[in-house]
């Protein structure tokens, strides 16, 4: 959880925002056979941001990807929560203290109100290990889910 970050879910991101953030997803997933999806949203329905995130994952049907690569980055802004949340096949190469220190580098960006970059440079980072271990398919490989940013209530 972090302090700083407390502005509405609809005016924390600009329309260029989204397109830069949208954008990082598309050039993280170009090597990767793995999903990428970023979920905003101003209150938590649950205590801890991951018990949210895993909800909206399934929801989002990110569970259906053909390798279970696929990646959720959650925020609750209202809330002061942040999660980020891995299908199985990716959480089994990096393990729970790569998702923590993903975490932790978004935090410290949010703290001097770099939201977009901060969770820019994240998606970077997790297109990266994607690729180290699902590599993109070629002609096989196909943008299963969308980059763009979803928002919640």
């Amino acid at each position: 959880m972090f302090s700083i970050f407390n502005k509405q879910a609809a005016s924390l991101f600009t329309e260029q925002d989204r397109l830069v953030i949208s954008e990082a997803i598309a050039n993280a997933e170009r090597q990767t056979s793995g999903e990428v999806r970023v979920f905003v949203e101003s209150k938590c329905k649950y205590v801890h941001a991951a018990d949210r995130a895993a909800e909206l994952f399934f929801q989002l049907q990110m569970d259906k990807t053909a390798a279970r690569n696929g990646v959720l980055f959650y925020l609750a802004v209202k809330d002061h929560q942040l999660a980020v949340w891995g299908d199985q096949g990716i959480h089994e190469k990096l393990g729970s203290s790569f998702w923590q220190a993903q975490l932790e580098k978004i935090i410290a960006a949010f703290h001097k109100q770099n939201y977009t970059s901060g969770i820019c440079a994240s998606i970077q980072e997790i297109g990266m290990a994607l690729q180290t271990h699902f590599p993109y398919q070629g002609d096989k490989d196909k943008n299963e889910l969308s980059d763009q940013v979803v928002f919640g209530r």
